[in-house]
């Protein structure tokens, strides 16, 4: 089956090279040029990834991601923006974005990183156990080993270990993770919730090893073993 993406970006030089590179990679394109479209579109559920420019009118693209997260959506999005400072992509990751692109940006690296985004939110049907570099975690029975030594969780903590295993690489905010694992409303999370977060991860860091999850300063945590 095409997987069908939606581009929302205003420029139409950029959204036309942005469609005609990825028609001919195979994919369906529907091209959309404001804030509003971008989220009506996108909570229809019919797209399997939505690139998203920061820059977009009636809504900057900020405003769509937050929006589309605090609904619980979890379509994978890869944000552009021509403002490649540090502040916009920590904004973005903690937003919920999967990933980002400074402009100008070669259409092979963005292509790259809309395939791989995929691949990730693809589901494994046929694949009880999760693995990832080592770690093993298998939902049924709800058996987890590193290195084939068997690892003793709480409840949470398997959850918490769970959520990283789903997103492999990806970093997660705490508002995510309050989403994913506590099923908070990140738009209500305050400074207790969030010390859930980090008192949890330091507990499965003791568990698992203190190598295995990485903190991303400014934006969360990702499962990504030194």
């Amino acid at each position: 089956m095409t997987e069908h993406i939606l581009v929302a970006e205003d420029e139409p030089r950029i959204a036309s090279f942005i469609k005609k590179g990825l028609v001919a990679a195979g994919f369906q394109v529907t091209v959309v040029a404001d804030g509003p479209s971008a989220h009506d579109h996108a909570v229809t559920g019919g797209f399997g990834l939505l690139v998203l420019d920061i820059g977009l009118p009636g809504a900057d693209g900020f405003d769509v991601l937050r929006r589309l997260r605090s609904r619980g959506s979890a379509l994978p999005v890869i944000i552009l923006t021509a403002r490649d400072s540090v502040g916009d992509t920590v904004a973005g990751l903690t937003g919920g974005a999967d990933d980002y692109m400074a402009k100008p940006f070669q259409f092979e690296e963005l292509l790259a990183r809309v395939r791989l985004r995929l691949e990730r939110a693809r589901p494994a049907p046929d694949r009880a156990v999760l693995e990832f570099r080592g770690l093993a975690l298998d939902p049924r029975t709800r058996h987890v080993a590193v290195h084939g030594t068997t690892v003793e969780l709480s409840a949470r903590e398997f959850a918490l270990a769970e959520t990283f295993l789903r997103h492999p690489g990806q970093v997660l905010s705490r508002d995510q993770l309050l989403r994913l694992v506590w099923g908070g409303d990140g738009a209500s999370s305050n400074a207790l919730s969030s010390n859930i977060v980090d008192v949890y991860v330091r507990y499965l860091r003791r568990k698992l090893g203190p190598e295995w999850i990485a903190t991303v300063r400014g934006a969360g945590y990702r499962l990504e073993p030194a």
